[in-house]
Order: C-alpha cells, then sequence, then structure tokens
C-alpha cells in the first residue's frame, strides 16, 4: 500500500519521555476508533522505539515541537489531532496541513476549531482523553498498561508487581545474592525538580547495604549528577548507567527493574506503564497532576503539599524539605505491600 493510500490521521505530541508515556492511552482510544486510517504521531524520532514497547501501531514522523509535521502527500490528512498543548501554537502547526479536521481545545477568545475548553487541573492522560470524548471517542485515562517487553501486546491489567524485600537489619550477608535490582534516577529537566544528590547517594548506601543491586540512571548529560550520586554513596556497590542506554534500554531496565527511586521525571511514568513499584519525590507540582493515576498500593508520592514554578532555576523549598529518612520509610513500605499476597 503507498504512503498516500487511505485515509491519514494525524496526531501531534512532540514532547518528552514522561509525554509520551502519559498520552498512550488517548493514542489508543484513536486507534480503536480508527483502524482503518494511516496513522501517524508527529514527535522526536525517538517516540518509534517507545510506540514499538507501548503495543501502539503508529508511524512516528519527527517533528519538532511547535512545528507543523513534515508532509509531501498528494492529500491533507483527514483528521489532526492536537495532544501537544492548548494552543495556540500548537493548534497552528496542525491546521497548516489544511486537515479536513481539526481536533483541540477551544482558544478563548479566538478563532480556531471547535472543541472544549482546557480542562484546568486534571491529570495529564484525562487531559487527552477528555478531548477525544468530547469527540464521540471512547478513551480510558486508566488504560496504561505496557505489555513486558518481548511479551505480546495486552492491555489487560496485570497481577501485581512484586518487589524484592530488602535484609531485615538493613544488611545483605556476604556472599549473598542481590535481592533485586534498584534504580535510581536522580536527574530532572529543571533544578527545582532535582532532589539534592547527597541524599539520593543516602539512598543508593542504604539500598545497596540491604541487598539490591543499584543502577543509576540519566541521560548522557545527567551523568556527572549520576557519578556524583555514586561517589557520594561510597562505598557502596553502584553501576552508573547514566549515559549509557537509549530511551528503549531505559523502559527495558524499569520493567525489569524491582524499584524505582525517582524525582518528577519521565522515569516515574515508565514505573506506572510496567507496574515496577516506585517512590516518587514531588516537589512544585502536585502528583494529583502527573502521579501515578493506578497505584496498586506499589507507588508512594513524597510532596509537602505546596506548588511553585515547576521551571525554576532553584530546587524547590518542598522538594528541599523531604528527607532521605523520609525516603527510606517510603521504601520499605513499599517493599511491604508489593511483597504482601495481591
Amino acid at each position: 500500500m503507498g504512503e498516500d493510500a487511505g485515509p491519514a490521521l494525524v496526531a501531534l505530541r512532540a514532547l518528552g519521555l514522561g509525554d509520551f508515556v502519559t498520552a498512550v492511552p488517548a493514542l489508543r482510544g484513536l486507534e480503536r476508533a480508527f483502524p482503518d486510517h494511516r496513522r501517524i504521531l508527529a514527535g522526536p524520532a525517538w517516540y518509534r522505539e517507545l510506540a514499538d514497547l507501548a503495543g501502539l501501531s503508529w508511524q512516528v514522523r519527527p517533528t519538532e515541537p511547535l512545528r507543523t509535521p513534515p508532509w509531501g502527500e498528494a492529500r491533507p490528512p483527514a483528521l489532526a489531532v492536537n495532544l501537544h498543548g492548548r494552543g495556540p501554537q500548537s493548534t497552528a502547526a496542525l491546521a497548516a496541513l489544511a486537515p479536513r479536521r481539526l481536533w483541540a481545545h477551544a482558544l478563548p477568545g479566538e478563532s480556531g476549531p471547535t472543541g472544549p475548553a482546557w480542562p484546568g487541573r486534571v491529570h495529564d492522560t484525562e487531559i487527552w482523553c477528555g478531548l477525544l470524548r468530547a469527540h464521540g471517542v471512547t478513551a480510558d485515562p486508566d488504560d496504561l498498561w505496557w505489555p513486558t517487553p518481548g511479551d505480546e501486546p495486552s492491555v489487560t491489567a496485570p497481577p501485581r508487581r512484586r518487589a524484592a524485600a530488602p535484609h531485615p537489619d538493613g544488611t545483605a550477608p556476604a556472599g549473598t545474592a542481590p535481592a533485586g535490582t534498584a534504580i535510581v534516577h536522580p536527574g530532572a529537566s529543571a533544578a527545582s525538580r532535582r532532589w539534592p544528590a547527597e541524599r539520593f547517594a543516602t539512598v543508593v548506601r542504604h539500598l545497596s547495604d540491604s541487598g539490591m543491586r543499584v543502577l543509576v540512571t540519566g541521560s548522557r548529560d545527567e551523568r556527572p549528577l549520576a557519578e556524583r550520586v555514586a561517589r557520594s554513596a561510597a562505598p557502596a556497590r553502584v553501576s552508573v548507567l547514566a549515559g549509557r542506554t537509549g530511551v528503549g534500554a531505559l523502559a527495558r531496565l524499569v520493567a525489569e527493574s524491582d524499584l524505582v527511586v525517582c524525582g518528577d521525571t519521565g522515569v516515574a511514568h515508565l514505573a506506572t506503564a510496567y507496574r515496577t513499584p516506585s517512590i516518587r519525590l514531588f516537589g512544585p507540582v502536585s502528583p494529583a497532576l502527573w502521579g501515578p493515576r493506578v497505584d496498586g498500593g506499589i507507588h508512594a508520592c513524597l510532596w509537602s503539599g505546596t506548588e511553585s514554578d515547576p521551571h525554576a532555576p532553584v530546587l524547590d523549598p518542598g522538594l528541599a524539605s523531604i528527607t532521605a529518612d523520609d525516603v527510606l520509610s517510603a521504601c520499605a513500605q513499599v517493599v511491604s505491600r508489593a511483597d504482601a499476597p495481591a
């Protein structure tokens, strides 16, 4: 079938890792509603591997944020869906394709597509599923599960994940096998959401002493931060993988691990998708907006209850108020719940 054959559906979502994960329920809703359309996701090229891991059937067309997706086909899209933002720039980027239909949130006081008003303070998955429901498409914001890498795609909720229980006294007898794998991800895109490295190091040291294999992850730019955490955690044995894994490999690590400790960042959303027990440190943004919608007792969100600028260049005061002891206590509780019979 040629590229121009059949009607095309274009969805714009040119954002980050967590943004991709929270859009999966809406993308699944569009798949079910338009099975005969060629489905094109306009976003970063690295979304391709994530789409496969999520069990989605979309062609990813590399697109810069707020730019019109490259087209070059004889016919315009039958439908363009703005899953990127509230507009007007993202809506205008799709309108430039001259689609027969354009679904986006209404722009107050401006001409534009007819759609629902921006819903305000609701979870990100609900924003995009709500947009689709306003246009008659069934979309479930809790349709978050990803198949385990290597398994056949399935959206059926699986059994609760089990976390390996640390040794009761916080140490592991010499010569014993690791009691599971923990991912510690200290990075975040803004300083306001980066918990201090020395506190992450305390958590790393405790998890290592309890017998867990600890992996410190992050992007290439975050490798100095990850190495700082590892040095501060000495003499704990730690593997620094920051900058050494692509996004697909990182997703597989989360799927195969027993615990994730991180801030309000993309890795946290992978933990939701793969049902991996997690501790998440929130600062300027409420977990009600970006935390796990489906908990199952295996996730803990630590938050002071105050909000500030999520893009600020300094540590959020609420995040700063969370201590290493707070995180270690949450680790013990999550591991206990995840290890209990379902």
